[in-house]
């Protein structure tokens, strides 16, 4: 007897949009089973010599595959073969992640913001607050942090941007919001990225950077302001003690998640997806990353709405969230700590603020790293949490010692 097994994966297969799971189709001596709908399908066949010396194979629409008594060993090795398709679709399905729907593309989301065409082809989307760019004296790029977009909430008025003559420029970060996901993104790349869009939008041989959370990684290269940047418990230059007891005081599912980004990457979408076990504590919103000042700014900021909102992830979690995880807590190219000032000149200033009480990022490894670099102006907010560009008060603090120097008042 010859017997054939292939699985095949296609997800954009026209022909078998239609069937429905589990249903069974014939054609030239073969059977077809979809597994999953669009998705996997098993194909087995049956030798036409065997065919006709067995009895075959038959179809009819009421009783599906009949298999002739002489041919029993043949329904085990079929049903043996489609419980290992299965199995394998199974795990093919929960290591891969499914692929993007990029804006403006067939089936993708609607391109509804103005975007600049980087120079590898793919789009970023940024957004305009205060003082139009072509007028306003001081223009800040502002980098957005994990699972948020250009349209994060900062509480500056239009007065005070007009009083300050600012101009806030936010932009998607690659596969959040409307800008293209890049599966090559990295630390570098997200710094070439923040060039490119001054080259395009003609910002001037000067304008400021201030990165938020996460998103401080790319900033690291270009400096300036560092707003409760989020760490690399991987950076060399910590000591093993120090780092070590930052670790552990992280929840046991960040832990796992920490190092399944650090180690095994390619294993991150499986541990993200799964629900045997709890995975990741800013995924699942859990309340012990919040302290009394952050949850007051949450409650405030649920009352201002964000038509946005619904944008940040809608390409898919994998490019934005998880590919986030994977390049901060991956193996960097170079370590902060060893870097030098960007301002030898004391043409410029980098400030980095922390929270001391913020449950994300811890303020030890921040103070460490403010001492290893003596150029940065290091301000820890006795009782602050990691909300606190969110704050009024704090936001103003930041964007005026930024662009004049002041220092804060508390």
């Amino acid at each position: 007897m010859a017997f054939i097994l292939s699985l095949v994966y296609e997800p954009y297969l026209a022909e078998l949009t239609e069937l429905n799971r589990g249903t069974i189709r014939y054609d030239d001596g073969c059977a077809t089973q979809v597994h999953e709908e669009g998705q996997l399908y098993i194909r087995y066949a049956v030798s036409r010599s065997d065919q006709e010396q067995r009895g075959g194979l038959s179809a009819s629409s009421n009783s599906g595959l009949q298999i002739c008594t002489d041919t029993g060993n043949q329904m085990l090795q079929v049903a043996a073969a489609v419980l290992l398709a299965g199995g394998f679709g199974y795990v093919y399905k929960s290591l891969v992640p499914p692929q993007p729907k990029v804006c403006g593309s067939p089936g993708g989301p609607p391109v509804t913001s103005p975007r600049i065409k980087l120079s590898d082809g793919r789009h970023l989307a940024y957004r305009e607050r205060g003082v139009p760019r072509d007028k306003a004296k001081h223009k800040v790029i502002l980098v957005h942090g994990f699972d948020s977009s250009k349209d994060l909430y900062i509480p500056l008025s239009q007065e005070l941007m007009e009083e300050l003559d600012l101009c806030v420029i936010a932009f998607d970060r690659a596969g959040y919001g409307e800008s293209d996901p890049y599966p090559k993104r990295s630390v570098k790349s997200e710094a070439f990225d923040i060039q490119e869009l001054a080259d395009e939008l003609k910002l001037g041989p000067k304008f400021y950077l201030m990165g938020v959370s996460i998103g401080t990684f790319a900033v690291w290269l270009a400096g300036v302001a560092l707003i409760v940047p989020v760490i690399n418990f991987w950076w060399l230059s910590f000591p093993p003690k120090l780092v070590n007891e930052a670790f552990k005081q992280q929840l046991k599912r960040d832990q796992w998640k920490l190092w399944i980004a650090h180690h095994t990457p390619g294993l991150l979408y499986w541990w993200m997806t799964q629900r045997m076990f709890p995975y990741s504590s800013i995924m699942q919103r859990h309340p012990i990353l919040l302290n009394e000042r952050d949850l007051k700014t949450i409650q405030a900021m649920s009352k201002i709405p964000n038509p946005g909102e619904h944008k940040i992830r809608h390409q898919g979690e994998y490019e934005s969230l998880y590919r986030d995880m994977m390049i901060h807590f991956g193996k960097w190219e170079f370590d902060p700590m060893e870097l030098r000032s960007p301002f030898p000149n004391n043409e410029g200033s980098v400030y980095l603020w922390q929270g001391h009480n913020d449950k994300l990022v811890p303020f030890e490894l921040q103070r460490f790293v403010a001492q290893k670099l003596p150029w940065i102006k290091y301000h820890e907010v006795s009782d602050g949490g990691h909300l606190m560009i969110h704050e009024n008060a704090l936001c103003e603090a930041m964007f005026r010692e930024l662009l004049f120097g002041e220092e804060p008042s508390f």
